[in-house]
């Protein structure tokens, strides 16, 4: 009784209901499109740093592994702390090292700043949900989760295009200079308007998890390490990959028994006996494997097969966003009315099935934009469907603190589905592209009419543009192995989006898993 009076105390009104929404938005957003707005400036980077792509990978993945590594514990350093100087904090760790970030001389000084930047992050995304939910009373919070579902499934999206334009208009520290008033201006707000609810006793230093905070460090910093450089190191036959995922798998069975057997854990496991969040925290995986996955696919796909600049691909996304903005309001109002969200879960999965079945039905080397509007509309229909009903649902069955340490999980598990989704796509990508290739090469056969027929006019027109018989030979078996690479590599383009969307459409059984609960959902008592 006495915690729902404390919730109660948090609901806010009018003008200051209004800040505190935009203020929490902001950071969440802040922190999501960083995620994605540094992948089209890396060329920039480079060449101004003088760094090598591998090492210059290290500015996602560092902000990735920080990210992962503090959500988790996000509600248990705002109940150490309190919620209010806690986000501020936050805020302002990730202004300052934005900042610092735009000043690195050279590679390794942005990978640490980028790191610190990523701990200030992490924190925000959870925070600014409980932060939102809490200020709006018990039946409008389906619309609250709305509100802060547009920020979480619109950010990825934004990043490309802003990036893009940042770094073709200006340089690559603008991306992190524009943090800065952002940032100011948040804590600001937060310091002024933001409450805390009230928590019991804080930790003594000696009574701290500091051995769970070294496990939790360990596996999940090795397995975002795994999952971003798998790929690009040859995955298990490289030393380090092996080293890292066996340093995942241990740090992760000594991180279960510390917070099952310690008395004041740092993640609280016990929460999962709760059927409704695990099959919740699955769903939010595979969420995050769609969003992340298909945010990451679609600009390389129109960049490096259809030439198209950054900005261009990033803008191809915004349909998709406003897309997303629009349903969330509605799904908020369906919540509330007492639409069952298993159905509206079932609408999102099949709603991205269609457009990842679409996406492969129309893949070619020249698809154009206006191929790509619709199926990318479906995807905003399909990601609006979900945010809201699988956090929800996912809640549905929790009380009082369990609440906010089962949001933590769901956030944590959407991050860990999209590294996870990038680095299965970048994969398999390069794994298809060489079976296909193979194949194509096949066909090849230099004996068959219609192949030298090909081969003779590509030479013909290298000769008439003044090359000699034979460099005009090389030239056109050079044309046609391009080709080859070309087409094998949008072969392998349509198989991703045709298994991402299989996968998809088998989540939609584990919907029949969730015991009906109640629909309007109070997802916030107590959250950290």
């Amino acid at each position: 009784m006495a915690t729902a009076v404390v919730q109660e105390d948090l609901v806010e009104y009018g003008f200051r209901r209004v800040i505190i929404t935009i203020t929490a938005v902001l950071c969440a957003l802040l922190e999501i499109v960083d995620t994605t707005i540094v992948n089209v400036a890396l060329n920039n980077m480079r060449g101004s740093l003088g760094a090598s792509l591998t090492d210059v990978a290290w500015v996602i993945t560092a902000y990735a592994i920080a990210n992962v590594i503090v959500i988790p514990m996000t509600s248990w350093l705002s109940q150490q702390f309190g919620r209010r100087n806690y986000f501020a904090a936050s805020i302002i760790i990730f202004t300052v090292a934005s900042f610092m970030c735009g000043n690195a001389d050279n590679i390794w000084e942005l990978v640490a700043f980028r790191f610190i930047q990523g701990l200030g992050g992490g924190a925000l995304l959870v925070t600014a949900q409980t932060i939102i939910t809490e200020s709006y009373p018990v039946e409008k919070r389906g619309m609250a989760q709305a509100i802060y579902g547009m920020g979480v499934i619109v950010g990825p999206t934004l990043g490309p295009p802003l990036g893009g334009y940042l770094v073709d208009h200006f340089s690559w520290p603008y991306i992190f200079y524009i943090n800065v008033p952002i940032g100011i201006i948040a804590t600001l707000l937060t310091l002024s308007f933001v409450r805390s609810p009230k928590y019991g006793e804080k930790l003594k230093a000696h009574q701290v998890d500091w051995i769970g905070i070294v496990l939790l460090s360990a596996f999940i910093g090795s397995l975002q390490y795994v999952l971003e450089h798998g790929q690009q190191d040859d995955w298990f036959n490289d030393e380090w990959i092996v080293r890292l995922s066996v340093l995942s798998v241990v740090g992760l069975f000594f991180f279960i028994w510390r917070q099952l057997s310690y008395a004041y854990p740092i993640v609280n496991l016990k929460v999962l006996k709760d059927s409704n969040l695990r099959v919740g925290v699955v769903m939010s995986f595979i969420m995050g494997f769609g969003l992340y996955g298909s945010t990451f696919i679609i600009p390389i796909y129109t960049q490096s097969i259809l030439g198209w600049t950054a900005t261009d691909a990033g803008l191809l996304l915004v349909p998709s966003s406003i897309t997303v903005a629009i349903m969330m309001p509605f799904i908020g109002k369906l919540i509330q009315r007492g639409v069952p969200q298993t159905y509206l879960v079932a609408m999102g999965f099949l709603s991205f099935f269609i457009f990842t079945y679409w996406m492969h039905n129309i893949m070619t080397p020249d698809t154009g934009e206006e191929h790509m509007f619709w199926p990318l509309i479906v995807r905003g229909l399909g990601l609006g469907l979900l945010f809201v009903p699988i956090t929800t649902l996912s809640l549905s069955g929790l009380k009082g603190k369990s609440i906010g340490e089962g949001a933590a999980f769901t956030g944590m598990m959407r991050q860990l589905g999209g590294s996870f989704g990038i680095a299965i796509i970048t994969t398999f990508l390069a794994r298809f592209g060489q079976e296909h290739r193979v194949n194509l090469i096949g066909y090849l056969d230099p004996t068959r009419v219609a192949v030298q027929e090909k081969i003779h006019g590509l030479q013909n027109a290298f000769i008439a543009k003044g090359y000699s018989a034979e460099i005009a030979l090389q030239k056109a078996y050079k044309v046609m192995e391009l080709s080859v690479t070309k087409q094998s590599t949008v072969l392998s383009y349509m198989d991703v989006f045709l298994y991402l969307g299989v996968l998809f459409l088998f989540c939609i059984p584990f919907i029949l898993l969730i015991k009906k609960g109640k629909n309007k959902v109070n997802p916030s008592e107590a959250m950290h």
